[in-house]
């Protein structure tokens, strides 16, 4: 790398996502969903190209990400039936070779995964949070856990509910009722079947258990971060895990608002000034490699005693966090030349 470079004019980065042959052919900033990225960047004279990954054209992709400066990544971690497993050996290898990657996998496998629930439970956004590496241990653990009350099942890795089970016992029955994030009716089975349907996500990860949030009914804020700042938020009331019919009713699309936002102030103050720094602290990231952009879905807990709503934490999206607010471009932008320019 030239280190003689002093302004982001010079720097030029890629913004990858997945796609086919034909979307390879035919990429442009102008038709890339990611477009008003590309027009942020460039007007702080960020080259920004864009890069379309598959595994069967994996080696030319590389040779297009090693003449970069940086590279944006939108992938998530399950798509199509296929794991990111190429792509973030791909991308190590590009880091390794002195291109800034964002978000890095190996940063993406400290918070990106369910796993950061389990680690940062003692946060002020933590619950009584459980993790099971087996399903031998899951066996001898989620009854007394179930005996509590209800639990949300989550695999570590996954999208969209993917992987996400809400259980409860039922009174009067030795079955349990789960109802999977992805649809809409429950249904009741033994406890040994629902272990089943879970044996696969020991395969290559664990699987996490948090307590039920009887607060899910009235939406989930996604607080939009650009490295260590708010970039703005998302709110929106859902069907996932909601029992009542009434509520579900009530769900509707997320709805987006900037990082000034008045009803979210304190969920802010508390990202920027404290859980940023404390996340980062406690998963040893360095501040420079938190991803350009990621969020954190918050639940409302408990009523605190003085009248303020609690915030528990479901999981921080890192892999491929589309869409966002339309503030959110231009803090990307602003975090990449910074980093670009930190980096020589």
């Amino acid at each position: 790398m030239n280190t003689e470079r002093q302004s982001p004019s010079l720097y030029s980065v890629a913004i990858l996502s997945r796609g086919d042959a034909a979307a390879l052919r035919d990429a442009t900033p102008q038709n890339s969903r990611f477009v008003q990225v590309f027009e942020a960047l460039a007007g702080l004279g960020i080259e920004a190209r864009p890069a379309i990954y598959d595994e069967s054209f994996a080696e030319e992709i590389r040779e297009q990400l090693l003449a970069v400066d940086g590279v944006l990544v939108w992938v998530n971690p399950i798509q199509d039936g296929r794991s990111r497993a190429g792509l973030d050996a791909l991308l190590r290898e590009v880091a390794a070779r002195d291109v800034w990657v964002s978000a890095h996998p190996d940063v993406i496998l400290k918070m990106g995964t369910k796993e950061v629930l389990y680690h940062t439970r003692s946060m002020g956004w933590g619950s009584e949070t459980a993790l099971y590496q087996t399903a031998e241990a899951m066996r001898a653990e989620l009854p007394a856990r179930l005996a509590t009350g209800p639990r949300v099942i989550k695999r570590n890795r996954g999208n969209g509910g993917q992987g996400v089970w809400k259980v409860e016992r039922l009174p009067t029955s030795p079955m349990i009722r789960v109802l999977d994030a992805t649809k809409d009716t429950p249904e009741e089975l033994t406890l040994d079947a629902f272990l089943r349907r879970c044996a696969e996500y020991f395969e290559n990860g664990s699987v996490i258990d948090q307590p039920f949030q009887p607060r899910l009914s009235e939406g989930v804020v996604r607080c939009y971060m650009a490295g260590d700042r708010c970039a703005g938020f998302g709110h929106h009331k859902v069907k996932a895990l909601v029992d009542a019919p009434a509520a579900r009713s009530e769900a509707g699309p997320r709805l987006y608002s900037s990082n000034a936002d008045p009803r979210f102030q304190r969920l802010r103050r508390l990202m920027e000034d404290e859980w940023t720094p404390q996340l980062t602290s406690l998963l040893n990231i360095a501040r420079g490699d938190l991803p350009i952009i990621w969020d954190a879905d918050f639940m409302l807990g408990p009523v605190q005693a003085d009248g303020r709503d609690s915030y528990v934490l479901g999981e921080i999206n890192v892999s491929s966090v589309h869409p966002y607010p339309g503030e959110a471009p231009a803090e990307i932008a602003r975090r990449v030349a910074d980093r670009l320019q930190r980096k020589v």
